[in-house]
């Protein structure tokens, strides 16, 4: 038996499988990591994010003049200092669909305590004046009781357009 045909009796014996059985390939199992990559870097004088203004100030920052929708978190160390800021999705001309994990990858790889939608989480409505569409309601209560179960705190989730922004903790859905 050459030693090829040895790895494979011994794989084969690995998975319980004895002579004379059916066969079964082996299942090739790939070994991962997750890095997070800075792409660039923006500063922030204030430091923390100590209102929805601040907030919504360095989210304009980060966003500046878009023609598209974007969910972005923004991820927030204990003390409420901005430690990374991530595009969650880019949508269409009038949607943008976002699930969850993709919105706490980020924050996950951060190790963040909290992050706030629109602050840390939130999207920009380009074209018209921000209002708390079902969707956005609906999203945001998912990913609140997500943060519940993860360990971080959705702090808000602001809608912004036009210039202005609605906090949906202040319309009373977180």
């Amino acid at each position: 038996m050459n030693l090829y045909e040895e790895r494979k009796v011994k794989q084969m014996e690995q998975l319980g499988v004895r002579e004379g059985e059916k066969k079964k390939p082996a299942k090739q199992v790939n070994i991962v990591s997750l890095k997070m990559v800075r792409e660039k870097s923006l500063l922030y004088p204030e430091r923390a994010v100590r209102s929805l203004e601040d907030g919504y100030r360095l989210f304009k920052q980060f966003l500046g003049e878009l023609d598209w929708e974007y969910f972005v978190v923004m991820c927030l160390d204990t003390k409420n200092q901005p430690t990374a800021i991530n595009i969650c999705h880019v949508g269409s001309l009038n949607a943008s669909i976002v699930h969850p994990s993709e919105v706490m990858k980020a924050a996950i790889l951060s190790n963040v305590a909290s992050i706030l939608i629109g602050i840390l989480i939130g999207h920009n409505y380009p074209w018209r004046v921000p209002e708390e569409p079902r969707e956005d309601v609906e999203v945001t209560k998912r990913l609140v009781e997500t943060g519940k179960i993860i360990g971080i705190d959705v702090l808000d989730h602001l809608v912004i357009g036009d210039g202005k922004y609605v906090s949906l903790k202040d319309k009373g859905y977180i």
